[in-house]
């Protein structure tokens, strides 16, 4: 068990100095370990160089039955102590920034009063992460969740619709059809899995792809929101992010008939009955998202 955290702070650090701060032990420690650990099981978990460490294809294998193993163990202690023993320990959670900083902040800030012993962190990103590879224990995702290690549980259904400002529309007028974005100009934007510079939308005559230019572009959604608000173009947003721009006139539909599919999923590596820390958090998060003053709006197809 002691080898089993070692080596799960190492993978979730890529650091054996990293882990050895973490865990208050000697880096000297921290290799004898992990050398016992890969003898043990007759191979190599990390790749090592000057500067860096890198988790091994087997290496990743091994995180996901340690955690397994390290959850059902928690869970046993839970179980053991009674039900009244509450959630602790460190949380770490990723999601994109609008997502993160409009929902997941003051629902997890409401989450760490009601349970003072959890240690939160929530990291922001407009990028699409390793959720074992990084050490996340919850990501929550926009988007199809492809990993075949990885557990989604469903958040919402929701889309991506295309918007602009009225401010763009009458200077440059509506386009009719799809063919019509590539003489427009569209607000570039590197989604967290999203091909740069193609959009992919489903329609009256099933899915079809455009490829989309602009003289626009950043790989914070941040940026390129703010740019559709003041007029410098079109671009797809998530219905629960524009719902209410939407009804307020702010922002206009365009092209209504097209969308793309971006459902929300709360993804973890352990199954939830594993851990009651992941399971209790996982399904607050999701009623939260669900319902609630920080819900996510998605009235918008």
């Amino acid at each position: 068990m002691t080898d089993l955290r070692v080596f799960c702070q190492v993978a979730r650090r890529s650091s054996f100095v990293g882990a050895a701060t973490e865990l208050g032990i000697s880096p000297a420690y921290v290799t004898k370990r992990i050398a016992n650990l890969e003898k043990a099981l007759g191979t190599t978990l990390f790749h090592r160089t000057t500067r860096r460490v890198l988790i091994s294809d087997a290496g990743e294998t091994a995180y996901a039955w340690a955690r397994k193993v390290l959850d059902a163990a928690e869970e046993l202690n839970q179980g053991v102590a009674g039900a009244s023993i509450l959630p602790k320990g460190p949380l770490r959670i990723s999601t994109s920034l609008r997502l993160g900083r409009n929902h997941l902040a003051p629902i997890l800030a409401d989450i760490g009063q009601r349970y003072p012993e959890l240690e939160v962190w929530l990291e922001v990103m407009d990028r699409r992460v390793d959720v074992l590879g990084e050490g996340f224990d919850i990501d929550v995702r926009v988007g199809e969740v492809h990993e075949p290690h990885l557990i989604a549980h469903h958040v919402a259904q929701s889309a991506r619709v295309l918007c602009a400002a009225p401010a763009y529309l009458a200077r440059r007028g509506h386009p009719k059809t799809l063919a019509d974005l590539t003489g427009h100009d569209c607000l570039m934007y590197r989604e967290r899995h999203q091909t740069f510079g193609v959009w992919r939308l489903q329609g009256p005559n099933g899915p079809e792809s455009v490829k989309v230019t602009g003289a626009m572009g950043s790989n914070q959604s941040d940026i390129v929101h703010q740019w559709a608000l003041a007029g410098l173009g079109i671009i797809p947003l998530s219905s629960w992010d524009v719902a209410g721009l939407l009804r307020e006139g702010v922002l206009e539909r365009v092209l209504p008939q097209y969308h793309q599919s971006a459902d929300v999923w709360a993804v973890t590596a352990a199954r939830l009955d594993q851990s009651a820390k992941l399971r209790i958090c996982t399904q607050l998060l999701i009623s939260q998202l669900q319902s609630g003053p920080y819900a996510l709006d998605t009235s918008v197809v």
